[in-house]
């Protein structure tokens, strides 16, 4: 949505998701992003990659859920960050995990601290630092770290606000070393009472931005105004081109066989999703050259093989959100760049924008580039509009691309 990757999950699945992270032991970073996230990523390029880098984005925002269906693609309810965290604590106290808070003002972290104990007796608190107020670049990034890690924590909750929090923990959450890393906003303010929450019927109601503009007007206000300026005409923009790629793609596309989900894929973890992006239509004349073509059989052509230095994924002919939970489309291995073979992908919804999305993520942390080769102009002005083009290098072929990483 507005180029913010979110992730389909209910809460149960959110969960389970984090328990498995913190078994890992690998350092992870969540993000809940609202309304005035995709107001800040029009502007803020750093931002935007720092949530298409996140591991999980939750949907912070009522709005957000009827946004997202308004663009055809609902997203399962709404994550909010102040209800994320009492459940994570919940599980943190079941499972004995240890929980590091990071930022609040000094008087109210005291009283946060009390509050935890009263609701979550059991609960092992690793540490609650309020570090000294400064600009991000002048901040004591090694300390604060140092003091992280020393307490040895599965769970770290970051309140410095939008979006000093996301870039604090982009640039230190690896070093940091704690399995789930978040910003969480206000939520220490909730818990300790220092600021009061919308009640649950404005909450449900999608209301709960005014119920906050109340409570602070000043400082509020104005960036709420400018949200909605921004973000209503770029929903609408993504609406007309979605309505118009589903037409255009309605009429195009070489109709396929209904297929059924293998246990294999339903098994498979959901990729990322970018909500509201247009199906991708492709020229009439590509679409008779693939209706004269042979068909090839799924299991004919394996979808990942390596090529020299690369791992070359082929991508399906329609790249949905069935084929984007398929596990053979997952490169394993330690090449660290990846070629996506889109020639033959007419189709491509707003869940296969996810998947390569995740592509580009997993090519870039191993120190690689992710090539896209071969994909037709509707699917690229898609990308470019959701602002996501650019993680992606760009070829005419696959051996050009091979041969881009062959030079590398």
């Amino acid at each position: 949505m507005m180029g913010v990757p979110f992730d389909q999950l209910n809460t149960a699945q959110a969960l389970e998701v984090a328990e498995e992270m913190i078994q890992s032991r690998r350092p992870h970073l969540l993000a809940t992003a609202n309304v005035d996230f995709l107001a800040q990523v029009q502007e803020d390029e750093d931002l935007q990659q720092i949530l298409v880098d996140a591991d999980l984005i939750f949907c912070d925002g009522t709005p957000l859920v009827w946004m997202s269906k308004w663009l055809g693609d609902p997203l399962p309810e709404r994550l909010a960050g102040s209800d994320m965290v009492p459940l994570l604590l919940d599980l943190a106290q079941e499972k004995g995990h240890r929980v590091f808070f990071l930022g609040g003002r000094d008087e109210v972290v005291a009283v946060a601290e009390e509050k935890l104990l009263e609701r979550w007796p059991r609960l092992q608190i690793a540490g609650m630092y309020s570090p000294p107020f400064a600009p991000l670049e002048k901040m004591d990034h090694d300390g604060i770290c140092r003091k992280i890690q020393e307490a040895r924590a599965d769970l770290l909750f970051v309140s410095f606000g939008c979006p000093k929090q996301e870039k604090w923990l982009s640039m230190n959450y690896r070093r940091a070393g704690v399995p789930v890393t978040m910003g969480v906003g206000a939520t220490i303010d909730f818990i300790a009472g220092a600021v009061k929450r919308a009640p649950v019927w404005m909450r449900k109601a999608g209301l709960e931005w005014f119920y906050r503009v109340l409570q602070e007007p000043r400082r509020l206000a104005g960036r709420y105004w400018r949200d909605i300026r921004v973000v209503m005409p770029g929903l609408t923009r993504q609406w007309i081109r979605m309505r118009s790629g589903s037409e255009k793609a309605g009429a195009l596309l070489v109709p396929s066989a209904p297929r059924e989900e293998s246990p294999a894929a339903a098994a498979a973890p959901l990729a990322p999703i970018v909500e509201g992006v247009s199906e991708v239509p492709v020229k009439t004349d590509e679409v008779s050259a693939m209706a004269s073509a042979p068909t090839e059989s799924a299991t004919s052509v394996p979808p990942v093989v390596v090529e020299g230095k690369a791992r070359v994924v082929r991508l399906p002919e329609r790249l949905d959100a069935l084929a984007a939970r398929d596990a053979s489309l997952w490169p394993e291995g330690e090449l660290a760049s990846l070629v996506l073979d889109a020639s033959r992908t007419t189709f491509l919804d707003s869940t296969g924008t996810g998947k390569l999305v995740r592509f580009a993520r997993t090519a870039r942390e191993k120190g690689g580039k992710c090539i896209l080769a071969e994909a037709n102009e509707s699917m690229l002005g898609t990308l470019q509009l959701m602002r996501l083009r650019s993680l992606f290098v760009e070829a005419p072929s696959v051996k050009e691309a091979l041969a881009m990483v062959e030079g590398s």
